[in-house]
């Protein structure tokens, strides 16, 4: 899965690396601890031209009567995401990329201490996170939502979680957005081995309101 990640790159790098058109109102950067609920850098694309823009992170589905209504869907099985009517539409009309500098994930000690990891790319290299996305309306309400896609951990992530982000190599970016026609589900897939590495970050992190660049560094 994919519960909480980093995100440094500013905000022209990004639209230089995606080729796309900056929103006004992108989510502040850098952003060592982004949560759950908090807006973050989505890339989309629309009759070939990319645009990068601000969307909540936690997938509602059409049905929620209120952003609370029902669980918070922050990743959606690549497994299943084609048959679940919360994803099934966005899966074919709607995906996303979603860019990260590196990504956190726990394991447990015999006491039962959560203790975290930061996962990045050994070249310490943007990682491009796959997602799916949707407007959500309401009473005069709207929000622009999405998901990041997991999939079973590669053996390089086994030993932290069974569980990964869908990681697109930037030859796949196109075909995800949809720019290239049909053959995005062939990419929700783990990526190479040696795609990530890890590290132990100090348990301040496992706070949401925990912030700065201390969050990512190493610790024995």
């Amino acid at each position: 899965m994919c519960g909480r990640f980093a995100i440094t790159l500013p905000d022209d790098a990004m639209a230089s690396l995606f080729e796309a058109t900056p929103a006004n109102d992108l989510p502040r950067i850098p952003n060592f601890n982004v949560c759950p609920t908090n807006q973050i850098h989505v890339v989309t694309s629309s009759d070939g031209v990319r645009h990068l823009g601000s969307m909540r992170w936690g997938f509602l589905p059409h049905w929620y009567k209120t952003p609370s209504d029902g669980p918070l869907l922050i990743n959606a099985r690549s497994e299943t995401i084609a048959d679940k009517p919360a994803f099934r539409s966005a899966c074919r009309e709607r995906r996303c990329l979603i860019p990260a500098t590196g990504f956190y994930e726990w394991t447990k000690d015999g006491d039962g201490n959560r203790l975290p990891w930061y996962i990045r790319s050994p070249a310490e290299a943007p990682i491009v996170f796959a997602g799916i996305w949707q407007n959500w309306e309401r009473d005069g309400q709207a929000i622009t939502t999405c998901a990041i896609v997991t999939t079973a951990a590669n053996d390089t992530m086994t030993s932290i979680h069974h569980r990964m982000p869908v990681i697109l190599d930037h030859r796949d970016w196109s075909k995800w957005l949809g720019e290239e026609g049909k053959g995005a589900a062939t990419l929700m897939h783990a990526p190479a081995d040696d795609t990530l590495v890890f590290h132990r970050v100090d348990p301040k992190v496992n706070s949401n309101r925990a912030s700065g660049p201390n969050l990512i560094e190493a610790i024995d």
